[in-house]
């Protein structure tokens, strides 16, 4: 046994055990897995509870998940993969891939009606990777994100050519000046149309050949194979109204009101390829993304990226933390003593975060509550998987899982 594997305790790794069954035990979460790698090795797995509750079928190591949000982190390394080769670089505004937003308009500070608009400046790809473009989800607050609602603007997997959709998203005014504020957004969608443009290639078939099958996620996908629709979790919610609807209001029945499930799920053909939250996978088939940025860009002789550039994807390209620059949205992480760089974000400060962990962590999450980090300080990443939306119902969970690892570091 390496001297990495024998850093951790083992009584105490057994704690993560402990604290997955109580939250099934307590029917917060249906089900859930966790992988632990630390210097490229194998620490710790565990499962526990059901992958579908109403056929009693078991959350296993080869369960298929939604991945939501931690599409985008490999959404961002497929741009990065292009600015490599010299298509574009991260200044360059959008508008000269999607010529849609060659002429943006922002809506004016304190604006109550969505045409209360001026003149803005095109967002550039940088600001769309770190979510500053002016971009919105529609279930943030605000103008745009209900206009967004009105037009049903969520990426979702039936809503045609990823094309089509970005187009009608133009139409809408940005909700402040690029680069004024940080929103959680879907911006990233954005991306994923600017890697279609450049690289000549569907998303789907370029994360396929350029991604996937190098580093070996043969099961990471934007659509559910009919062969592994046995294998795909289901996705429950605590709230009554849509899973994805922030504002609703806890259901005082059932904890676990199912939501989507096999054979009749949308993900079993998908055509619309949200970069910004599409993709299924294992939690294998995530740890190699993981460890291909944890090794600098390379996982079994298979290079996707320069050292370099994957260092600076994980510097924090905000001008301080995330809180500094005003966001009223949701997002996946806490947003004080922590940055954001391109895919994810960065803690520059532990004790503002108040959770255990190294300065440099790069992580982000997904809706369904999954959830990943990559330590370079313990040279560790950390994967965990359920399927439980909106993930901020359990707010504390994902502070609980990192204390709970930190603490058995000894």
């Amino acid at each position: 046994m390496s001297q990495k594997k024998l850093s951790f305790n083992p009584t105490r790794l057994q704690r993560l055990e402990s604290w997955m069954d109580r939250y099934v035990e307590e029917s917060k979460f249906a089900g859930s897995s966790v992988l632990i790698n630390r210097g490229g090795e194998e620490v710790y797995f565990h499962a526990t509870g059901m992958r579908d509750v109403e056929n009693k079928l078991p959350f296993e190591r080869d369960t298929l998940v939604r991945i939501f949000s931690m599409t985008k982190p490999i959404t961002s390394v497929a741009i990065m993969m292009l600015a490599e080769k010299g298509l574009l670089h991260l200044e360059a505004p959008v508008s000269e891939f999607v010529p849609e937003f060659s002429s943006c308009q922002a809506l004016v500070a304190g604006a109550t009606s969505i045409d209360q608009t001026e003149s803005a400046t095109t967002p550039t790809l940088h600001q769309l990777l770190t979510h500053t473009g002016g971009f919105s989800y529609p279930f943030n607050p605000g103008l745009l994100p209900k206009a967004m609602e009105e037009k049903d603007l969520i990426f979702k997997g039936q809503q045609g050519l990823l094309a089509d959709v970005i187009c009608e998203l133009a139409k809408l005014p940005l909700a402040f000046q690029p680069g004024k504020r940080w929103e959680y957004s879907v911006s990233i969608d954005v991306i994923g149309r600017v890697v279609e443009v450049v690289s000549g290639q569907p998303l789907d078939q370029f994360f396929a050949d350029q991604i996937f099958a190098p580093l070996g996620m043969t099961e990471t996908a934007f659509s559910v194979p009919s062969d592994a629709m046995g294998r795909f979790a289901s996705l429950y919610t605590p709230l009554e109204g849509n899973a994805m609807d922030l504002n609703a209001t806890r259901s005082g029945g059932e904890p676990l009101r199912l939501e989507d499930s096999a054979p009749d799920t949308p993900f079993g053909k998908t055509e619309t390829f949200s970069g910004g939250g599409g993709l299924v996978g294992t939690i294998d088939d995530y740890m190699c993304f993981c460890e291909m940025v944890r090794q600098g860009g390379a996982l079994n002789g298979e290079r996707l990226l320069s050292p370099l550039t994957v260092d600076f994807m994980r510097k924090n390209h905000l001008p301080g933390d995330i809180a500094d620059m005003g966001p009223s949205s949701f997002a996946e992480q806490p947003m004080e003593g922590m940055g954001f760089g391109i895919g994810g974000s960065i803690v520059r400060n532990p004790g503002r975060i108040r959770v255990p962990g190294s300065i440099g962590d790069f992580s982000w999450g997904g809706m369904a509550s999954t959830f990943f980090w990559i330590d370079p300080v313990l040279d560790m990443n950390v994967v965990f998987f359920t399927q439980l939306s909106p993930s901020s119902s359990y707010p504390a969970a994902r502070a609980q899982l990192k204390s709970i690892v930190h603490g058995a570091l000894v």
